[in-house]
């Protein structure tokens, strides 16, 4: 496991993007204008890089990853902000997106472990 954290708060529109399949997360430092939109997460560093090929997990939901962003990890580190895809995409086309596959979005509620292996 490189990664691992938790869920500590789910700003009133977060929800919004599921139509985009796209989650927002930041940490607790969300910028004003983001906070409604995203899922907070306790800041919690990386141990290593993030690869595709590796899962992303909600509690026990794994989601294989298939694209990394350029700033993933730095962004993760440093913010605990990242941006969730699940199209599939093999081509990282924004630099803070992380990239899954393309199924059913988890039901993310406070409290639900976020992680990466």
């Amino acid at each position: 496991m490189i990664f691992e954290t938790q869920v500590t708060n789910i700003g009133p529109e977060a929800e919004m993007f599921q139509q985009e399949k796209m989650l927002i997360f930041f940490g607790d430092d969300a910028p004003e204008t983001l906070a409604d939109y995203c899922y907070n997460i306790q800041l919690t560093p990386s141990t290593d890089e993030i690869t595709a090929g590796m899962n992303f997990f909600f509690d026990d939901q794994s989601y294989k990853i298939t694209a990394v962003g350029d700033v993933v990890k730095k962004n993760l580190d440093d913010l605990g902000h990242i941006t969730l895809r699940f199209d599939g995409s093999e081509t990282a086309e924004l630099p803070g997106t992380l990239y899954v596959e393309d199924k059913l979005m988890p039901n993310i509620t406070i409290g639900t472990k976020i992680a990466i292996h």
